[in-house]
């Protein structure tokens, strides 16, 4: 490929790949970024027909049990009452392993979680980690490149890998987390499940309020050194998918308790730091997790592929009372999430068993297109007609956000504290001495192989500026390795 100018599939020069275009500084992506669109789109069929992340997964359905009345903050209807039950289905997965690899390995575990409510489904798609790589959505095809196969060497590459994160200094959060003692999990039922994302509830008056979704493991936190994952990886590349099926077999059922944070939506503007960064967490101390309820997996799946391997799942599928935030990474998980199900499971992959909604029934004007079983009849397919058809309901299912200024590439906006690197080392200080070791170590074996020693350099100064004894012992770490 000759230098110059990064350009769009078109030849177009790009002016900005790293921020996707908003309604003003902090406002909702648009759809008139073609970068991030073609960018997202193109990297969605990369892979046939497997997905090309999260394609390494198991799943279980359950249900989730109100435990405390939250109609204050939202007018969601599987929310209404304590004691509620809502049948879900949940699927667990590691990020950047195909579909053939092994589950005992370091590597994020998606944690994505569909109920199956009164006013339809409702997918709430997060990791075990309450944090991610990146904070714009732009930047996740990139990122993901970085993890597979070279295209050169046909391998995963430490090169690839560190260049990116030393490049990358939002990262450095998350790969502390991922590089501790929590970046591979003991069990699927062993871990802790986060949203993530920060989304909206708003109840029936119209208040908003901004909230974050915690799923504590009622099973305890059990995790994997690396040398125990590499055996055991090795012996039994199943042991995750094996684990949770088997628990539910002997009826032994996992659970979690489920909390929230919830922030007013007036504090989100004075927060010291953007609430709706991927990047960051909000201190307990500021927003405390306020228990919700009880996620109880009880029933395992039929048939591996049928309800495994073709349940799709959509940051976008929301019900009344619930919806997105300005977050970046969000708002384009909004758009690929169902564009990448279009694609590898087809245009009716909602129509199938575990994907329909199951308390409630869907009715669209959509027809036709591969695998359409004719369920709608001779039925009407346009929107209004006179012949009892659907009709809109009027009522939006979130409140409006308000946006202000120019188009444009606006970078994430930056809060009195904002910062890439202070929760970093607020994590690592955090950890007992030899969880720091198991730390360094971890680090030090995973950037000791890069093949220049400027992306060393760069990887570990990341570290050094969220806290300068683990930048100092982390560089004495991998100077040891290299030699």
């Amino acid at each position: 490929m000759t230098q110059g100018p990064l350009t769009t599939e078109a030849g177009a020069p790009v002016a900005d790949n790293q921020n996707s275009e908003t309604a003003g500084i902090g406002g909702p992506v648009l759809v008139q970024d073609q970068l991030l669109l073609e960018k997202l789109a193109h990297f969605n069929r990369e892979r046939i027909p497997e997905r090309v992340v999260h394609a390494r997964g198991a799943g279980a359905y359950g249900t989730f049990t109100v435990t405390a009345d939250v109609t204050p903050y939202t007018r969601a209807a599987f929310l209404s009452e304590v004691g509620k039950e809502t049948e879900t289905f949940l699927r667990f997965s590691t990020v950047a392993g195909n579909l053939g690899a092994a589950d005992a390995v370091r590597d994020p575990r998606g944690f994505a979680l569909k109920f199956y409510t009164e006013e339809g489904n409702y997918d709430l798609v997060g990791n075990n980690t309450p944090v991610f790589f990146i904070r714009d959505a732009i930047k996740f095809p990139d990122f993901i490149h970085t993890q597979k196969r070279d295209p050169y060497t046909g391998s995963q590459e430490a090169d690839n890998v560190w260049d990116f994160w030393g490049l990358s200094p939002e990262a450095t959060h998350q790969v502390t987390w991922l590089f501790g003692d929590r970046g591979i999990p003991a069990s699927y039922r062993h871990m802790d499940g986060f949203g993530s994302h920060t989304y909206q509830w708003s109840n029936e008056a119209g208040e908003v309020f901004w909230v974050k979704y915690h799923f504590k493991t009622d099973q305890g936190i059990k995790n994997l050194t690396a040398e125990e994952a590499g055996v055991l990886a090795g012996r039994d590349p199943d042991s995750h998918q094996r684990d949770l099926r088997e628990a539910i077999e002997r009826g032994e059922f996992p659970s979690w308790t489920v909390g929230v944070q919830i922030m007013p939506a007036a504090d989100a503007a004075t927060y010291r730091f953007n609430p709706f960064d991927l990047t960051k967490v909000w201190p307990h101390a500021d927003y405390p997790v306020t228990e919700i309820g009880r996620l109880e997996l009880n029933r395992n799946p039929r048939n591996v592929f049928a309800e495994v391997e073709q349940s799709i799942f959509s940051p976008a599928h929301f019900v009344p009372g619930i919806g997105p935030s300005p977050d970046k990474m969000l708002q384009g998980r909004l758009f690929a999430y169902g564009d990448a199900h279009r694609y590898r499971v087809g245009i009716n992959a909602d129509h199938l068993p575990v994907n329909r909604p199951h308390a409630t029934e869907a009715r669209t004007n959509s027809r036709d297109g591969f695998l359409y079983d004719g369920r709608h009849g001779g039925t009407k397919n346009y929107e209004p007609n006179s012949f009892g058809g659907p009709r809109q309901t009027g009522r939006a299912l979130w409140e409006p956000t308000s946006v202000a200024g120019p188009t444009g590439g606006h970078p994430t906006p930056v809060h009195a504290e904002d910062d890439d690197f202070v929760q970093a080392g607020n994590l690592y200080r955090l950890m007992s001495e030899e969880e720091k070791e198991r730390l360094v170590a971890n680090l030090a074996a995973a950037i000791a192989p890069v093949s220049r020693e400027d992306i060393a350099e760069r990887a570990i100064g990341n570290f050094a500026q969220a806290d300068a004894d683990f930048g100092k012992r982390l560089e004495a770490a991998v100077r040891a390795l290299r030699g």
